[in-house]
């Protein structure tokens, strides 16, 4: 049975607009399953009792394969790029047709189309599963309605234990993960995915064959550097202790791998309120999915009792995830601010309207008073640079959030929100 999705809306909504939308993410996360249940007809180009037959119609006459009953999804669509321009088309034939196609891949791959789709073809971004769409989190406090009307939170429980978080981080938001109980063989479905991008996907991903010895080492140390603002230099020096690459073969390995969407690191945010010196600008190392990172360590859920310091990076990453996801359907997107003077925020979550909030996450009660301080400091940088500003100010965060671990959520007397990620919803 389909488990529904926060794309779903996303998806709805493009849809009323545009004639075909494009599904993209990491291999695994649910975008065939979730196009399919919405099509009447569905081409499968890797479908090997079929794919000659269909590659052979794709290359020579795509538009009969348009010729079915819509709406029409066209899964590693890559495969037969020239049903892009089939697809664009009949769009400007029929502009009124919305809806009438689905587009899903797994790779970001430069595909030679000789058009692009703008205003035909939308784009919806898939992650792997949120807490709350696998069912783990309450969703008793929605992200957005918090934005909306603050004075609707009056606190909130989470049923998630530490050692129900650290499962799912070691699990991942996987959803073949849904189709057994068994636990010890739902950890196996990330570490297969890890397994599959260094050995058969980063070769394919663009047909340029690559060391599958040299990608591994690579998602390693990323493992190893993950939520950390570790530059490309530090992360390089410490493959080359295994791996005998170049610089450049380096960055054309992580290129891959983004392509991929496997690795997705986060930008700094950088307001006017220090100067440009004191501004740390590097990207914060991450994968799309924290379970990633734990297959690439070769550990699991036992070996996290003894190391709360890996535990907490990893815990930021599954935090970082499932903001995406929840934020998703207002345009939301991630950043993360750092000072040489030692103030941060893990994350800073922006809307598309311009509102966005100041983040800290915090495995246990014993950071959040910190972590509150933080990002308290940060607000008072910002009305003191609103202050001394002569031109335009720079907006005040709208939401000030502790996401934590921990059982409880409340509200501070400094207007910090302390939330458990086991109670968020979009």
């Amino acid at each position: 049975m389909y488990k529904p999705r926060i794309a779903d809306q996303i998806i709805q909504n493009k849809l009323k607009v545009f004639n075909a939308i494009n599904i993209i993410g990491p291999k695994g996360c649910g975008k065939t399953t979730t196009a399919e249940v919405k099509c009447k007809t569905v081409v499968k180009f890797q479908n090997e009792d079929e794919r000659a037959n269909l590659l052979m119609i794709a290359n020579t006459m795509p538009s009969k394969l348009l010729q079915q009953e819509k709406p029409i999804l066209f899964d590693e669509w890559q495969d037969a790029p020239k049903i892009w321009g089939a697809i664009r088309t009949d769009c400007d034939n029929n502009k009124e047709d919305v809806g009438s196609y689905y587009l899903t891949g797994s790779s970001s791959a430069n595909v030679d189309t000789p058009h692009t789709g703008t205003l035909r073809i939308a784009t919806c971004r898939m992650y792997p599963m949120s807490l709350y769409e696998t069912g783990e989190s309450n969703g008793t406090v929605s992200i957005i309605d918090l934005f909306d009307n603050k004075s609707s939170f009056n606190g909130c429980v989470s049923q998630l234990s530490l050692d129900d978080l650290i499962y799912a981080i070691c699990r991942g938001g996987w959803p073949r993960c849904l189709i057994t109980d068994d636990k010890e063989a739902k950890l196996m479905v990330a570490q297969e995915l890890f397994e599959q991008t260094f050995n058969v996907d980063i070769s394919k991903v663009d047909g340029a064959r690559r060391n599958p010895l040299w990608a591994k080492a690579i998602l390693q140390s990323y493992a190893r550097n993950i939520c950390t603002t570790a530059d490309s230099k530090t992360i390089y020096e410490d493959v080359k202790i295994n791996a005998s690459m170049s610089e450049v073969t380096y960055f054309d390995y992580v290129a891959a791998l983004e392509k991929l969407y496997i690795v997705e690191d986060i930008e700094a945010w950088n307001p006017s309120i220090r100067s440009k010196t004191a501004m740390r600008t590097g990207k914060k190392r991450n994968f799309v999915d924290p379970s990633l990172a734990v297959a690439a360590l070769g550990v699991g859920p036992k070996y996290f009792d003894k190391d709360f310091n890996t535990l907490g990076f990893l815990f930021e990453s599954l935090c970082i995830r499932d903001l995406k996801v929840y934020s998703s359907p207002n345009g939301g997107t991630i950043s993360y601010y750092r000072d040489r003077y030692g103030l941060e925020a893990d994350a800073v979550l922006h809307l598309k309207d311009g509102r966005y909030a100041l983040i800290e996450f915090k495995l246990g009660e014993y950071g959040v008073e910190e972590g509150a301080r933080h990002l308290c400091e940060i607000e008072s940088l910002i009305k003191a640079a609103n202050e001394s500003s002569k031109g335009s100010s720079i907006r005040l965060p709208d939401l000030k959030l502790v996401i934590t671990a921990s059982k409880y959520g409340y509200k501070r007397e400094d207007g910090v929100y302390v939330i458990p990620i086991g109670c968020l919803k979009d």
